[in-house]
């Protein structure tokens, strides 16, 4: 493992930072630096559609520049090559959107289509299981998470440029389900069945797994980063030896840029090691994009994908086909690595703090970790050494049967999913436009995001269920406060 705390740091040191990062026992007033999620890096701005999309406020003004022209690139509109825009050309051919933006909506959350739209802020992953000992081998040694589909690759992407078939198009269905809450009152659920119709390349191989995913935001992703993984490591439980029904695993993914296993921490399932590494990885396979670390010009297309192999890139040849140069490419991931987090709201407020208190008293905590101490020796200044509140272990949970996808990932299982961030959830409407939540966008409330835990955060949920209506609207407004 990488990135462990440095062995010559002082006893005196790692204990103050064991003392700071306990879970508090006192709910009756706000917990020192609490309104600064992000330590030194928080954002303190209006709180308007550009809130996720402020820079560090640790950043020195000579690095401003270089996090605005990122900002520029993770706007770009990608074009299909060739083009008179050498540096904004080789999109595709096949897609799933022509700029990072348009997934990740004011650098916050995406959201499946609605009835009459295609995807764009949502896409699906495709897997099959190891067919040969050699597709075994790789991902018994995690240089594979998973085992593409065979003819649509590892995504349906369901835009394409000129002159190229797009694969297909994602179909979802919503059957409701309600739920009896102890009080009487009932919340409908809104149950997803996932299809794929208008196939271009022939059917899908019948072994096929799908697994929806909409765009998280992406605040923070630079202080994730920093969290060592010795503090990680020391959260999992994989045994669950002290008995609270809650079993914490990492997922080892390969890492590219350092060529060897690596925890992985980022993504919906963890399958990605690095912040590096989940931009190339999404320009490759989201936008079609070639970079230093992935230099193949046709993103995701297959190799039974004639048209696309064969289709103009956006290389300057035949031999130098990164689309993406690195100096472009480090602007970008500079630019995602300090997105900063936003202030808390209302720290202070009663309704919170007993909201607080049942959030801590549910165990939610028990996966949603509060508060780190991130590493002195991370890639940036901004994210060194600071205190940070990201409400999330980076760990996999099974969370029940209600919430597979039936898809393993590397060591994560079809029921498995990495804890997501919570800082700032609470503003997900002020930014992105909507209240929908979970991996696919399923559920239209916090409520409801709550209501679908199951597996190791069942017991947590069903302390939820017999919540009073006070209760659960503290509960909520101390999570609109993250």
């Amino acid at each position: 493992m990488t990135h462990a705390l440095p062995a010559a740091e002082p006893e005196d040191e790692r204990a103050r930072i064991a003392a700071v990062t306990q879970p508090t026992q006192d709910f009756s007033k706000a917990e020192p630096y609490e309104r600064r999620p992000a330590g030194a890096a928080t954002v303190f701005k209006r709180l308007n559609r550009d809130a996720f999309s402020h820079p560090s406020a640790n950043m020195p003004f000579k690095l401003q520049r270089d996090f605005r022209v990122g900002n520029g690139i993770f706007r770009k509109i990608w074009v299909s090559a060739p083009s008179s825009t050498t540096s904004s050309d080789g999109l595709g051919p096949l897609f799933n959107a022509r700029a990072c933006q348009r997934c990740h909506l004011k650098d916050g959350r995406g959201r499946p289509p609605a009835a009459g739209e295609r995807a764009e802020t949502m896409l699906v992953r495709l897997s099959i299981p190891p067919q040969t000992e050699t597709e075994r081998v790789a991902l018994r040694e995690h240089r594979q998470a998973t085992i593409p589909e065979p003819t649509y690759g590892g995504q349906l992407q369901n835009f394409s440029t000129q002159g190229i078939l797009a694969e297909g198009d994602v179909t979802i269905a919503y059957e409701e389900v309600p739920v009896a809450l102890a009080d009487g009152e009932v919340a409908d659920l809104r149950k997803p069945t996932y299809g794929i119709s208008g196939l271009h390349y022939g059917p899908l191989h019948p072994e096929t797994m799908l697994s929806p995913r909409v765009a998280p935001p992406v605040i923070g992703m630079g202080l994730l980063e920093a969290i060592s993984d010795a503090d990680i490591l020391a959260g999992t439980d994989p045994e669950d030896r002290d008995g609270d029904g809650i079993s914490g695993r990492t997922n080892l993914v390969w890492s590219d840029e350092h060529g060897k296993p690596m925890l992985g921490r980022f993504g919906w399932k963890a399958g990605q090691p690095t912040v590096s590494q989940q931009a190339a990885a999404a320009f490759r396979g989201d936008v079609g994009i070639s970079t230093p670390l992935y230099p193949r010009p046709h993103g995701d297309c297959t190799a039974a994908q004639v048209v696309c192999q064969n289709a103009p890139h956006g290389g300057a040849s035949a031999e130098h086909t990164v689309e993406a140069s690195a100096a472009l490419f480090d602007l970008l991931v500079f630019y995602t690595r300090n997105l900063g987090v936003p202030a808390r709201r209302d720290i202070g407020e009663p309704q919170v703090l007993a909201g607080k208190r049942l959030f801590y008293d549910a165990n939610c905590t028990g996966c949603h970790t509060p508060k780190f101490v991130t590493r002195r020796d991370s890639i940036g200044e901004e994210q060194s050494f600071q205190l940070i509140w990201p409400y999330t272990d980076l760990l996999l949970h099974d969370m029940g049967e209600g919430l597979a996808d039936g898809r393993p990932e590397g060591e994560a299982s079809g029921r498995e999913w990495r804890t997501p961030p919570l800082w700032g959830i609470g503003l997900t409407e002020t930014v992105s436009g909507h209240t929908l939540f979970l991996h696919d966008g399923r559920a239209r409330s916090l409520l409801e995001a709550i209501l679908w835990h199951g597996g190791e955060a069942e017991a947590a949920k069903q302390r939820v269920v017999a919540m009073t209506r006070e209760e659960r609207a503290a509960l909520l407004a101390f999570l609109r406060s993250l």
